[in-house]
Parts: C-alpha cells; sequence; structure tokens
C-alpha cells in the first residue's frame, strides 16, 4: 500500500514536498507499528517522521520539530470497508 504515497511528504506548504491532492485523500502514518496522528512530515525510504516539539516556536513563528527514525507506513485515513462489511 506503500506505494500509493509518494516517498516524502509534508503539512507544511512551504514545504518542496507539501502535496495537496496526497493531503485532501486523507493519509496516516503508522510508526513502529503504532499509529500516529501528530506526524509535520515522513520519508519512507530513510524511515523517518517529524513530529512538533512540544508548543516551541522557532524565531520564524514555525513550529520546532524533532526527527524520529524507525519503520514508516503511510495508510488512508477512513480507508476501505472490512471484509465482509456491508454483506447481507
Amino acid at each position: 500500500m506503500a506505494d500509493d504515497f509518494p516517498d516524502r511528504l509534508s503539512l507544511n506548504p512551504r514545504s518542496p514536498w507539501f502535496d495537496a491532492e496526497v493531503l485532501r485523500r486523507g493519509v496516516g502514518i503508522r510508526f513502529k507499528g503504532r499509529e500516529r496522528r501528530d506526524v509535520e512530515e515522513y520519508c519512507i525510504s530513510e524511515g523517518w517522521i517529524r513530529v512538533q516539539a512540544g508548543k516551541t516556536m522557532d524565531r520564524h513563528g514555525q513550529p520546532l520539530t524533532i526527527r524520529l527514525t524507525g519503520e514508516v507506513e503511510p495508510f488512508l485515513l477512513g480507508g476501505e470497508e472490512p471484509e465482509g462489511a456491508g454483506e447481507a
């Protein structure tokens, strides 16, 4: 399923990896087997995510982020129905 998503994606419109079309579909991230909803940016091939570091801001008013490394797996939010759903 990771083939449907870009290798790298960012929520920040200033980033070169920002893609509004993909984000409109609703993307979730499983990081080290756990679902995360606070991911600002990810890279599948390099195996990392960026998350906001508390409420800290830089001098330009952008949130400071930290990079965490591990297995990254993107998925669609509100994805497909489970098998057998809708059958009578």
